[in-house]
């Protein structure tokens, strides 16, 4: 029988247990060291498997290759919990706080990290399973002392870290661990990917700062430099260059909308980076985007300017099929790589998340420059655990932010941030390309059919209403005139992205028309608010449903975005008309919004294109919430004498988009029934279904229960989890509105967006 330890057996190659605890960790450490914390993911990792010198896990081991082990029988008692030991010798070793620290990471480095007390999750709390780890320590007590040589006394917490950021630290730990102990695992068990990750090359900061700059300076030259707007986006990209010099710490880019906020914080980004990369090791930059609706707009903005493949992309709606691809994913694990283009709740939900996949990429936003774009958008529910974490990136692990917007939200408890552009006051005077006309009675509503009607009027329009419901409502009113469009998530991202596009089509063969002396073609956009944040389409008129005065503001964002409408070759500003809908906006953030827009409209017309106007909306605004997660900080400050923290419960709680009361339907459009008709021949799996989440539409769980009741859905598990799937019935996708329940009686068009 053989006497040597094993971690992991792959059918060419045993890892013995010394070889895995040294390699990672060797890793650990080395992703640690960038927040002062070396030595303690070093005892982490080492810990971290102690308990596979257990016979039991052995004996696992070789049935699982098939040997014909003496010790077979055994393995019906199990294979012991291989956390568990570890996560005990810790506590014993180190004591209670410093043990226990890390006896989360340990206890917690495949089931995710645990709470400490049992009071909210039973017996899966470390208080709990630390009795069953000590029963282990002792079964391999008098196997492990070649394991356990070399464990010199721990480090003292490092100088930043306090009972208000524990959490935090702990969590970046874990990354550490979980990245470390992945990536050496895959050395051995999956050698392919191992090599293949290897062989993975992203440019450099200075690389891609050649790049940006030779990008810029040609699209400059090619522009026309005695035009005032690009006069003037050329003055905030100096702004943002010039800003790079300054220390790390937190920012705020304040543009109106056309200023070229994107490309400019993206200057910021890159020189700041070569600035501090050899003292502060900045070679990340992560631009982090409110929706998956318009994620892939900036991420082609910025692989046009990188060039394919420099460019991850880490959001649900990825998809694709060739090498790249597969390239992509991998550094979207990790989230290695110079740059990386994600969501809101990707970015905030991994940051409070427990389980080891979440967390894994943490370790790699040390040190890295952050740009959080569209900052106005930041949850109003958690914006607190949002702020607090926003705070703590900045000072503690060296981490530069940038809250970019066109109105820059007065963030309660946010610390003190440099904004960059020096005057933000004189770029929204000069930038005035629109006139607002606000309701002069917001109690007087107007019906669908008037506002249809004023629709008509005009040959290019937007509407952008508040639900779903109102869009379809408005949408049948003129659905009949060519040239009308409907958007809203009731439509899957791969017809939303093929609708906008053709907007954007017509958009430009009416101003060549118009060049051209010959009428404009007729278009009218019905949409919902999706197309507020981001998306690049430029109407004359605009009409907004009453709302947030940010939203307005916004969706203004698509009127003359570009400056450049004329009357009789004298410039002219667009409209915005901002009309009182038939129902308000339903319970929640967008009611919210709407009633503080009415207590600024009580007090006068405010001025939509001064930015001291939204410090004072938002200070009404927050004024306004009860916070879903401002008790989440209570539940994350450690006990003093048990260092108890509900870091599961927390990961379990903080869920910006809550999934709880939405499912994801795979809907019968486009290439989705090919996709489809392969799903019934391949069954679910990580490539097809990623394919599939393009076709996809988040439906309310009472509407999923009604189509279940119906029979027009059928479920399937992938991965633990359901996925619901439309049956064949066609009508139920409609290439008009998407997924179209009227027929049905269905009840999930009162969402928003």
């Amino acid at each position: 029988m053989s006497t040597k330890i094993y971690a992991h057996t792959a059918p060419d190659e045993w890892q013995t247990l010394e070889d895995h605890q040294e390699q990672t960790a060797i890793q650990a450490s080395k992703f640690a060291k960038k927040f002062d914390s070396a030595d303690w993911a070093w005892k982490a990792a080492f810990l971290h498997d102690l308990g596979k010198i257990d016979q039991r896990f052995q004996n696992k081991l070789h049935v699982a290759q098939g040997l014909d082990y003496e010790y077979e029988k055994d393995t019906a008692s199990g294979s012991g919990n291989h956390s568990g030991a570890g996560a005990a010798y810790a506590e014993e070793r180190y004591g209670k706080i410093h043990g226990r620290t890390l006896a989360y990471l340990i206890a917690g480095h495949h089931a995710g990290l645990p709470d400490y007390m049992e009071d909210k999750t039973g017996n899966a709390a470390l208080r709990i399973r630390m009795n069953e780890a000590k029963r282990d320590l002792e079964i391999i007590r008098e196997k492990m002392e070649s394991h356990v040589v070399g464990l010199e006394n721990l480090s003292a917490f490092p100088d930043f870290v306090k009972g208000h950021n524990y959490h935090l630290w702990v969590r970046m730990l874990f990354s550490c661990l979980v990245d470390a102990d992945w990536l050496d695992t895959e050395r051995v068990m999956d050698s392919k990917k191992s090599d293949k990750r290897k062989r993975l090359e992203f440019p450099t900061i200075d690389e891609l700062s050649q790049k940006f700059w030779e990008y810029m300076n040609k699209k400059i030259s090619e522009s026309d430099q005695t035009a005032r707007l690009n006069c003037i986006r050329n003055e905030i990209l100096e702004a943002c260059r010039k800003a790079a010099e300054c220390e790390p710490g937190l920012f705020t880019l304040t543009v109106p909308t056309g200023g070229g906020k994107t490309l400019s914080s993206m200057a910021f980004a890159l020189e700041h980076a070569k600035k501090h990369g050899r003292k502060h090791g900045k070679n990340r930059i992560i631009y982090v985007i409110p929706y998956t609706s318009i994620i892939e707009q900036t991420a082609n903005i910025f692989r046009n300017v990188f060039g394919e493949g420099n460019v991850v992309e880490h959001h649900s709606n990825v998809s694709g099929d060739d090498e790249d691809r597969v390239e992509m994913d991998m550094a979207a694990e990790n989230w290695d790589a110079s740059i990386i283009v994600t969501t809101n709740v990707q970015f905030f939900e991994s940051l409070y998340a427990a389980k080891p996949k979440k967390c894994r990429k943490l370790h790699n936003i040390v040190n890295s420059v952050v740009l959080i774009d569209e900052a106005q958008l930041i949850s109003p529910e958690y914006v607190t655990p949002c702020v607090d974490v926003i705070n703590e990136l900045t000072q503690s692990f060296g981490v530069s932010l940038v809250l970019c917007t066109a109105t820059q939200p007065a963030l309660p408890g946010l610390r003190p941030a440099y904004e960059i552009v020096p005057d933000p006051q004189r770029y929204y005077e000069e930038l005035k390309r629109v006139k607002y006309k606000f309701p002069e009675n917001v109690n007087q509503p107007t019906t669908w059919e008037e506002l249809a009607e004023d629709l008509k009027r005009h040959k290019e329009v937007l509407c952008v209403v508040n639900t779903r419901k109102d869009c379809r409502m408005l949408y049948d009113l003129l659905k009949e005139i060519p040239g009308t469009f409907h958007l809203s998530a009731l439509m899957c991202g791969e017809h939303r992205s093929e609708v906008i596009e053709e907007i954007r089509r017509r958009l430009k063969k009416n101003r060549e028309l118009k060049a051209s002396g010959k009428p404009l073609e007729p278009l009218r956009v019905i949409s919902t608010q999706l197309v507020e944040a981001g998306v690049d389409i430029d109407f004359p008129v605009v009409y907004r449903a009453l709302a947030g005065l940010d939203s307005i503001v916004q969706a203004a964002g698509r009127c003359n975005r570009e400056g450049k409408l004329e009357y009789e070759g004298q410039p002219v500003k667009g409209e915005v008309y901002v009309f009182v809908p038939e129902k308000p906006a339903p319970p929640g953030l967008l009611r919210k919004g709407e009633d503080t827009t009415k207590e600024l409209l009580a007090l006068g017309t405010p001025d939509a294109q001064n930015p001291s106007t939204f410090t004072r909306y938002f200070d009404l605004f927050y004024a306004s919430l009860n916070e879903t997660g401002q008790n989440i900080l209570d539940d994350l400050k450690p006990t003093q004498r048990e260092a108890g923290v509900y870091f599961r419960t927390v990961g379990e709680r903080f869920q910006l988009i809550d999934d709880q009361y939405t499912r994801p339907v795979i809907v019968r459009y486009g290439r989705s029934i090919e996709l489809l008709n392969r799903l019934q021949q391949e069954g679910p799996h990580k490539e097809l279904m990623r394919k599939l989440q393009r076709f996809t539409v988040n439906v309310p769980h009472y509407a999923v229960r009604e189509m279940c009741d119906q029979g027009m859905i059928r479920f399937l598990e992938f991965r633990g989890k359901m996925t619901t799937i439309l049956l064949q019935n066609t009508d139920c996708y409609q290439s008009e509105y998407g997924f179209d329940t009227t027929q049905r009686g269905l009840s999930c068009e009162e969402s928003i967006v």
